[in-house]
């Protein structure tokens, strides 16, 4: 029951040699540029700088602004509460943005010519999905409003005086009872739209129901209608993903659907003539589908798909200023990108750099803000360095305008992140990876390696900064991540390789992966180490049941049991139908044949065990059956239980130093072991 002791050197003061990589206490100075907004004329950009509270062990973060030319960098906010979602208003006169300054989450405005700041509301929970009306006089927001009570009542005794009779018992009837993140059950309720008068006031609720009428919605020109997404099905609970697009009347409260297929229509915008664009698929219970891109009239008629023939998932849309195109994002082959779509389906793409907003692993992902001229903010990382604020213009050109990790990263050195592309073994494909060499890496002589999975399964990783990554690189191993089949970003054939059979063959796609770097000559083929969390935890689960080539293993928030997995974690109404032929119950044999605790009989290999206490997603009892079958078969196990913590793990920066301190330390213990052997 005693917490693994991690390496002292981990948190001491390093020598002056080891001063030059980078350290854990590097990880609390880390920040990033996030949500940028570039004003109407293109001329100025606000964007949330996030950072870390080494006194709190949580986020600090504040709103900066800067001129397009570089000029002019200074803060709004002073980084003691927390802000985000900054919004522009029409004429960019003006600034809305939630901030936690009184303890409550809140909208604020800020005047830009004087610098004064209102704060406009007073409500109980915090607002979302800020959107302002054309003409500036309103602005439309989303809140959570709860469900009445359940319609039963249970007749009790009269307690008597003094009597202690326990806690009130917990009523639960939804499908959709807990959800990741949040510590306790699910409040019942559903996200609704609000208009709040922009000089301040009380909030008017215009949506209604049990269901959630969530997401950004936008407004019509003439500011007499928003354009919403929302599933309003009766069984929307099951039908999760069956959203439709809709037109509220704000004058009448009149809700008109006005798409109407069977899977999610989303994220709607309209330009400035009307037209409505949207994303969504026909859903046909495939582990992977790729949103597409959706053009309609302003009643609902004439929908069209304006990229047929595009095969990748469209991240978000916006309208150019005359309504003629929209400026669409996507990954591809791990790399955020921005393009230009016009109405006849030509897309010209801007940008190949936009991501780094990751700070633990290399996951892509990032943001970008259009303006009215074309001109266009996003946030760009390297390798070496989380995301900046960056312009880029209509021709082409691009500019970094912020340097926020330089002070730090500057003075460290850090590993080496090289591309590589290897066929897998099993069917030749070829499958995309990235390898981080140690600092001061000599290449003739022999290193130990760190398999790195992600999680999803349907995500992928890219060139972007990763603390943990280059933490482990810091203490000599070298780094392998990769995007075996399954992966996004590569299309959707690639992403449904797994479909119904994951984990399988994307273990071929991994261990190709290590013998490819193994032929470069410069790695110990027995100091093999592997580690992933979420999916990644999976598949090292599934992994050490399939060989022993790996000396220790670190298995991070898996999933063991599938069975178990689909009636226990959040999410009932969606893994069991799109991940598996059907419920565990007609299908047994098939959940088993996937689960790595049916190959717990192979297992020999070390292995660490890290979740969460509270962790929805991938629920303690998966680690916890794991641990059990490795110490029933004598394997050697060790369960590491996080505090209060969820599916997101290292979501607090200390969390993050601790999780890879607990596996180094597990792996420099059979790496010494090594190490003394060869002696």
């Amino acid at each position: 029951m005693r917490p693994l002791v991690l390496l002292i050197a981990l948190l001491t003061v390093p020598t002056a040699s080891a001063q030059e990589v980078f350290l854990p206490r590097d990880v609390f100075e880390l920040e990033r540029a996030t949500q940028p907004q570039i004003s109407p004329d293109g001329s100025r950009i606000v964007y949330v700088r996030s950072g870390f509270d080494v006194m709190t062990d949580g986020s600090r973060t504040a709103l900066w602004i800067i001129n397009a030319d570089g000029s002019g960098h200074r803060p709004l906010t002073d980084g003691t509460y927390g802000v985000s979602q900054p919004r522009w208003s029409p004429r960019g006169d003006r600034l809305a943005y939630v901030s936690s300054k009184d303890g409550r989450s809140q909208v604020y405005v800020r005047w830009m010519d004087t610098g004064d700041v209102a704060e406009l509301t007073d409500l109980e929970r915090g607002p979302s999905s800020l959107a302002w009306s054309p003409d500036g006089t309103r602005i439309a927001l989303s809140m959570f409003v709860p469900n009445a009570d359940p319609d039963i009542a249970v007749e009790m005794p009269r307690k008597p005086r003094g009597a202690d009779w326990g806690p009130e018992w917990t009523f639960i009837d939804d499908i959709n009872y807990r959800s990741d993140g949040r510590q306790g059950f699910v409040e019942q309720g559903g996200s609704q739209l609000f208009i709040l008068p922009a000089e301040g006031g009380t909030p008017r609720q215009v949506t209604f129901g049990p269901q959630s009428h969530g997401g950004t919605p936008s407004w019509t020109p003439d500011g007499n209608a928003l354009i919403l997404s929302a599933n309003r099905r009766a069984d929307y609970e099951v039908e999760a993903r069956d959203s439709e697009v809709y037109r509220l009347d704000l004058a009448t409260g009149d809700l008109t659907a006005l798409t109407d297929r069977y899977g999610p229509d989303a994220s709607p915008r309209v330009s400035s003539n009307g037209q409505i664009a949207y994303r969504g698929y026909d859903d046909t219970y495939m582990g992977y589908m790729q949103n597409r891109l959706y053009v309609m009239d302003a009643d609902g008629s004439g929908s069209r798909e304006l990229l047929p023939e595009f095969d990748r998932s469209v991240g978000s849309a916006e309208w150019s200023a005359d309504g003629r195109a929209l400026y669409i994002s996507y990954t591809d082959e791990g790399m955020g990108r921005v393009a230009r779509v016009t109405l006849d389906g030509t897309l010209t793409t801007l940008n190949g750099n936009v991501g780094g907003l990751s700070i633990g692993r290399p996951y892509s992902g990032g943001q970008a803000s259009f303006a009215g001229n074309g001109t266009y903010a996003f946030t760009s990382g390297t390798p070496q360095r989380p995301a900046d604020l960056w312009v880029g213009a209509a021709n082409g050109r691009t500019r970094q305008l912020t340097f926020l990790n330089e002070d730090l990263l500057g003075a460290r050195e850090l590993g080496e992140v090289e591309e590589i592309w290897y066929d897998s073994s099993f069917d030749d494909r070829r499958v995309h990876g990235w390898i981080i060499t140690p600092p001061g890496f000599d290449p003739s002589q022999k290193y130990p390696l760190i398999l790195e999975i992600h999680g999803g399964p349907f995500s992928s990783y890219g060139p972007h900064f990763s603390a943990e990554a280059q933490l482990y690189a810091s203490k000599g191993y070298v780094v392998l991540y990769t995007n075996p089949r399954g992966s996004t970003s590569y299309g959707a054939e690639f992403g449904n390789l797994i479909h119904h059979a994951y984990p399988g063959n994307d273990y071929d796609d991994l261990i190709s992966g290590v013998d490819a770097v193994l032929e470069r000559g410069y790695v110990d083929e027995n100091q093999l180490y592997v580690t992933g969390g979420s999916g990644g935890g999976v598949l090292t689960s599934w992994i050490i049941g399939k060989t022993d080539r790996f000396r220790a293993a670190v298995v991070q928030k898996p999933v063991i049991n599938w069975y178990s997995f689909v009636l226990n974690a959040d999410g009932l109404s969606t893994f069991w139908k799109y991940w598996f032929p059907g419920p565990p119950w007609e299908h047994q044999d098939h959940y088993m044949a996937r689960s790595p605790i049916s190959l717990i009989g192979n297992v020999t290999t070390p292995t660490m065990l890290i979740t969460g206490e509270v962790d929805y997603r991938t629920p303690m009892s998966e680690t916890e059956q794991y641990y059990g079958a490795l110490k029933i078969k004598g394997v050697e196990a060790s369960l590491v239980r996080v505090p209060d913590a969820s599916h997101g793990i290292a979501s607090r920066p200390s969390n993050l130093i601790a999780k890879t301190g607990h596996v180094l330390a597990w792996f420099d213990k059979y790496r010494a072991t090594v190490q003394e052997a060869s002696r």
